[in-house]
């Protein structure tokens, strides 16, 4: 049997076979100065611009705004309609294997600075140990009897919970043209009022109570990431080898045998998730560094070198082995391939999405008539979309190689409301005895912004044979 396999069994004789928080206690989690703590904290400005976006004005309007009633989403100068919302899908899938990229090199590293989820829950957690002191203050208070001063503490928490996760729900549904008014007033409706309290719920539950629990059990991607990471992946990992075998140990103080680590239990204070990192690496482990932090501040104190948790990868640790440049990483550069596809796919809409849209749809009921005269007549039913936030005057032209080829009537400075599709019917005729081979028709929709082209045909019972 293996050292390593003797260790392990030797934990679960002593009963330790708890691994993580599993939500039969809350986690309160250290707070340490340090570099990594710091970056946690600018992961937090990721989220400011959510705060801010409703209140920016763009051209005398809201500059990020979904219209649902209107069916437009306007982005600035942008604006998209649902015709268009094969963006969303190149979004979509930018964002997930930029997530699966992140997770290749850096493990899960979203998950510890940047996810809502992570930013929500440590606002959460810094406006508890406003009111209710550090990790032992609130062990204590949590056990402590009821009486008004920690009834008074408790109410003062949740207010500014409940007030933090209300601000949320109503600044998600300013975006989609929700006033503040509206929920003073009485006009907000009855769907807008329940998608607020359903996020507003939702905050709370998750970020205040749930914590860690909602990482481990409610988010897949915990359970995946061990799909995405590989050996040459960087994660917070403990030197092992460097660390074992543990003890106790004052500042000075040398024992022949006795690894770095001095078993101070400072990683596992400061985890947000309960993880002991000295375990091996665990779907709680965020990523986030903070026991990093807690290990080289006790490495100063006892006269060490830091680095006895650092972010290493399996390769570095086990084989000592140099990193590996990513572009000679193949999931990277698949991911990298993907990435710009995904990303140059959308720059292209982004920046060419015509301000119409054209189509033109043949009658096939029947495809063609035969007039009293014999000249044979085509309906056609030309689509035109204004995609702009302004009417929009258009002319239809319409040009073949058939010879007299006439239009029922000539269609000039037809009105286009904004945002909406207007059906615009053109009926041709044509004598069959004109209509050879080509039988094209080109029809040329221009307003002063834009000019569209749509090629039909023209139908003939000659065209049929």
């Amino acid at each position: 049997m293996s050292q390593d396999s003797i260790q392990v069994d030797n934990l679960y004789e002593e009963g330790e076979q708890w691994v993580q928080n599993l939500g039969e206690k809350t986690v309160h989690a250290k707070r340490m100065k340090g570099k990594f703590r710091l970056i946690k904290w600018l992961g937090t400005l990721v989220w400011l611009p959510f705060f801010i976006g409703p209140y920016v004005s763009w051209n005398g309007r809201q500059a990020i705004l979904f219209d649902i009633e209107k069916r437009q989403y306007h982005l600035f100068d942008i604006t998209i309609f649902p015709q268009d919302l094969w963006m969303l899908t190149m979004v979509l899938l930018f964002l997930a294997i930029l997530l699966a990229a992140m997770t290749t090199v850096l493990g899960r590293v979203f998950c510890g600075y940047f996810c809502f989820q992570t930013v929500w829950t440590d606002m959460f957690t810094k406006v508890e140990e406003y009111f209710e002191g550090a990790p032992t203050k609130r062990r204590k208070l949590e056990v402590a009897p009821w009486d008004l001063t920690k009834i008074r503490i408790k109410i003062s928490k949740h207010v500014v919970w409940l007030a933090i996760a209300f601000l949320s729900g109503v600044t998600w549904m300013l975006y989609f043209g929700v006033s503040w008014f509206d929920y003073f007033d009485g006009s907000a409706s009855g769907t807008t009022l329940t998608i607020t309290a359903v996020i507003s719920l939702g905050a709370y539950t998750f970020a205040g109570h749930m914590r860690e629990q909602t990482c481990l059990w409610v988010c897949p991607y915990a359970r995946i990431q061990g799909a995405m990471v590989d050996k040459q992946t960087i994660m917070p990992t403990y030197d092992y080898y460097r660390g074992e075998d543990r003890a106790k140990l004052k500042k000075g103080q040398y024992v022949e045998g006795q690894g770095d680590c001095i078993d101070c239990h400072q990683c596992v204070a400061v985890c947000p998730t309960g993880v002991d990192i000295r375990r091996g690496q665990e779907y709680g482990c965020i990523t986030c560094g903070l026991c990093i932090d807690a290990c080289d501040s006790v490495m100063d104190k006892v006269g060490k070198p830091k680095g006895l948790i650092r972010y290493a990868s399996l390769d570095e640790l086990e084989f000592s082995k140099n990193f590996v440049a990513l572009y000679k990483r193949p999931r990277v550069i698949v991911y990298s391939a993907i990435l710009l596809m995904a990303l140059s796919t959308l720059s292209y809409g982004l920046f060419n999405i015509a301000p119409m849209d054209l189509k033109v749809l043949h009658d096939r009921q029947p495809l063609f008539v035969q007039l009293s005269d014999g000249s044979i007549r085509n309906k056609y039913e030309l689509k035109i979309m204004n995609k702009t936030d302004q009417p929009m005057l258009v002319d239809v032209n319409f040009k073949s190689a058939i010879g007299n080829l006439k239009s029922k009537k000539e269609i000039k400075s037809v009105t286009i409301p904004s945002g909406n599709v207007k059906s615009i019917y053109v009926y041709l005729t044509a004598f069959e005895s004109d209509v050879a081979d080509d039988n094209d028709v080109v029809f040329t929709v221009s307003s002063d912004d834009v000019t569209l082209k749509y090629q039909s045909s023209f139908f003939t019972p000659k065209s049929m044979r």
